[in-house]
């Protein structure tokens, strides 16, 4: 953050006052401008002198907003980092927020020139701030900002830090709710983002529960894109839409049940069903940019893992073969494919033709799941339990020994 060293006793906020007004009328001429400077830095100490700091930003900000393409970005950023200091003097949060929210305005209304200085201003306006949801709108500006000015790579980084964002902002679920669905946003204009857009996309769903109809209706936009997206990512094999009433609602809906089917598809069934569906529906899929080809691979991976969770822990290749419509010698390779996707943990047996699995991913892990994992939990805790008691036990009859052993000596 740029920071003001005084090199006079004048106020760093009336000597940006002087600057700036003096650029805006250099055009004016001497006769005309000495008075408006005049006049300007009169004002600008009347409000400092009676605490009139929101006033005081505006008038500061007109000038600024007049030689912004006039100056170094150097000078900009001294000129904005003493507008924006401006903040911490109020004793009113509520003014504060207003004084944001008018610097904030200035700030994003070219967002095409100058974007990335822009940027790094309303950061150094958030550090400035103090009051959680003063620093959460300043913040969701800058946002908007890297969007609209297509400089997302500014803005990214700081998702990182979100978790702790949240905590510090507290907010409100409408809020949460756009947050999570500008970064949604953001992330999709960058096609390597695509599984951090998807994951703050299920944020933005998830915070959908016990909706009245009106209220779930805003999400259905929304969940129709995440189920695309899920659909497409060639990466994606696991996700929680189907526990989400915003997505849920999609499933007796006029106009997205058929959406939703191919979700329930991806998710719970195999390639045959896939198949079926497309057969029937493959306008619906092009019109949704879905190509055929892409989703039978993905399918295939999917019936696959499915045949790990259904099956025991055997696999003929014959299955494999038969669930997901390949020849003999494309077995083993599909199956190459899903260990390399991390799907499933297993040894080929090739005198036998049987693959032999020891891991595999759960594409939902809903109710099921959970009392699945409950009971090979409690499985695993009555093993550790018995090893324990017959080392105990061993170690009892051990010891028991070497003191029968000792009284045998003496």
């Amino acid at each position: 953050m740029a920071t003001i060293v005084p090199t006079s006793d004048e106020d760093p906020a009336l000597a940006v006052v002087r600057f700036t007004s003096e650029l805006a009328w250099a055009d004016a001429g001497p006769e005309v401008a000495e008075p408006q400077v005049t006049r300007l830095c009169m004002e600008a100490q009347e409000c400092m002198a009676m605490g009139r700091w929101f006033d005081l930003a505006s008038l500061m900000l007109t000038s600024a907003d007049l030689v912004f393409p006039k100056v170094s970005d150097k000078d900009l950023e001294c000129v904005f980092t003493v507008i924006c200091n401006l903040v911490t003097k109020p004793d009113s949060t509520d003014e504060a927020l207003e004084m944001a929210k008018l610097i904030s305005a200035k700030l994003t209304r070219q967002p095409n020139d100058k974007t990335a200085l822009r940027i790094k201003i309303l950061f150094n306006l958030y550090n400035l701030l103090e009051n959680p949801y003063c620093r959460f709108y300043v913040f969701m500006k800058a946002l908007n900002l890297a969007l609209n000015g297509k400089v997302i790579e500014h803005i990214v980084p700081s998702f990182k830090k979100m978790d702790s964002f949240l905590k510090e902002w507290n907010l409100e679920i409408q809020d949460q709710r756009e947050l999570f669905l500008s970064i949604a946003n953001v992330l999709k204009e960058n096609k390597s983002s695509a599984k951090d857009s998807f994951k703050f996309l299920t944020k933005y769903l998830s915070t959908f529960t016990g909706e009245d109809t009106h209220t779930m209706s805003e999400a259905k936009e929304e969940a129709v894109r995440a189920i695309i997206e899920f659909v497409k990512a060639p990466d994606m094999f696991q996700c929680d839409l189907l526990e989400m009433p915003a997505v849920g609602q999609l499933e007796k809906d006029a106009k997205y049940a058929l959406v939703y089917q191919l979700l329930k598809i991806f998710l719970t069934q195999r390639l045959d069903a896939y198949l079926e569906f497309h057969t029937a529906n493959s306008t619906l899929l092009k019109s949704y940019g879905l190509v055929h080809e892409d989703c039978i691979v993905k399918m295939r991976l999917m019936s696959l893992v499915d045949l790990a969770s259904d099956e025991s822990d055997q696999i003929p290749y014959a299955l494999i073969r038969d669930t997901l419509r390949i020849n003999d010698d494309e077995v083993e390779l599909w199956v190459v494919k899903a260990i390399t996707a991390k799907l499933i943990d297993c040894k080929m047996d090739q005198m036998n033709e049987v693959l032999i699995v020891s891991r595999c991913t759960q594409r939902v892990f809903g109710h099921h799941q959970w009392l699945s994992l409950k009971t090979n939990l409690a499985t695993w805790t009555g093993n550790i339990t018995n090893v324990i008691a017959t080392i105990q036990t061993n170690k009892v009859s051990e010891d028991s020994s070497q003191a029968m052993q000792g009284m045998t000596i003496r």
